[in-house]
């Protein structure tokens, strides 16, 4: 349906048809094309592909020196797998931010069942999980999650530098 409208001499008349002109449309799918294949250039090799999750091992010297009993960690696995970073800043924060050090709940951590451990991370925790490469790192590397934890617990053997 053709609109009407007021031309300069006021007589009023059919709106002049236009043709609709695409100017560059060659250079600018050419572009858009280019474009479009460098941003899916990086991901092509990895289409379709997944990462194995990481092979939990608990085989560590101490954990083969406990007993069949002790062998359980101081919190269910499922629950530590979720939940044992946030565990580790209330530790922190009551150990060493708060200075609870001398506090019933400050120092040392109760387990559901009843056990006691000292809230550390060096003194407790790796005491059982020694093998920083490959029980923390690999599923830490795996969900590409950098924690923070090395820049003031050492690795045996290694300077604050080497830990990071």
């Amino acid at each position: 349906m053709a609109e009407n409208y007021k031309n300069e001499f006021g007589v009023f008349a059919e709106r002049p048809k236009v043709e609709k002109k695409y100017y560059n449309a060659k250079n600018i799918f050419t572009g858009l094309a280019i474009f479009l294949i460098l941003l899916i250039l990086p991901l092509a090799p990895n289409l379709g592909k997944t990462i194995p999750p990481p092979q939990r091992s608990l085989d560590t010297p101490v954990i083969q020196k406990l007993a069949e009993k002790d062998r359980k960690c101081l919190m269910p696995t499922d629950w530590m797998r979720a939940n044992h970073m946030q565990m580790l800043v209330d530790w922190r924060d009551n150990v060493v931010r708060s200075g609870e050090k001398g506090a019933p709940n400050g120092r040392y951590f109760e387990s559901p069942d009843g056990r006691k451990f000292l809230a550390s991370l060096t003194n407790s925790c790796m005491d059982c999980h020694s093998n920083k490469d490959k029980f923390c790192d690999q599923c830490h590397n795996y969900v590409a999650v950098a924690p923070n934890c090395w820049g003031c617990h050492l690795t045996e053997g290694k300077t604050l530098a080497e830990a990071k």
